[in-house]
């Protein structure tokens, strides 16, 4: 399999809810979303989604916002990836249009954390400081840390940053691009946000 030559994005996350029915708030975020604009296969440690990039994000961000909606303390970890996706299986999701499936406007605080791995890129460092500097623009900046950067807000500010952020960082020539992303929502540290 050859890198860069689809167009494929993929998501591998794990939600935590830390909650004793967490089997119920984690198979509820996903029966609540609608997928059905993308290729998804759960396992007993994580759950992958791949298609067009619009999608992949709506679905991601869905997903969160319903397992969020329970009021529980969520945590979410997963790796955003383009340019090597290593199999086809999701090629027909291309074919979907423009139009995301899961639409609400629900307002959700986030904290979070981001690394970009933009790879065979030789000014990577460049690269992560412009999506440092387009956080601190967009007002979700909150920290700089080893390993990551932290982005906080609101739910749907802090994907729509994600979104741009992911499609800024790649380019023809570096195509290869893998974020990771982790999230904590209605944690009791957040003071009631």
């Amino acid at each position: 399999m050859k890198c860069g030559v689809s167009p494929i994005i993929g998501f591998r996350f794990s939600l935590y809810p830390m909650a004793a029915n967490f089997v119920e708030v984690i198979k509820g975020a996903l029966e609540q979303t609608d997928t059905s604009n993308v290729w998804m296969h759960t396992d007993d440690v994580s759950t992958v989604i791949r298609g067009k990039q619009v999608h992949v994000f709506n679905v991601a961000k869905a997903i969160c916002l319903h397992a969020a909606k329970t009021g529980e303390h969520i945590a979410m970890s997963g790796t955003f990836s383009a340019g090597c996706p290593g199999d086809t299986a999701g090629d027909v999701y291309l074919e979907k249009g423009d139009e995301v499936a899961n639409i609400d406007t629900t307002k959700q605080y986030v904290s979070s954390q981001f690394a970009l791995y933009p790879m065979n890129n030789p000014d990577y460092m460049d690269v992560i400081y412009q999506e440092v500097d387009r956080a601190k623009e967009r007002g979700v900046f909150n920290e700089s840390m080893h390993y990551a950067s932290g982005i906080h807000g609101d739910i749907h500010d802090v994907f729509a940053f994600y979104e741009e952020s992911f499609t800024h960082a790649r380019s023809e020539q570096h195509k290869h691009l893998v974020m990771t992303v982790s999230m904590s929502i209605n944690s009791p540290s957040h003071g009631g946000r």
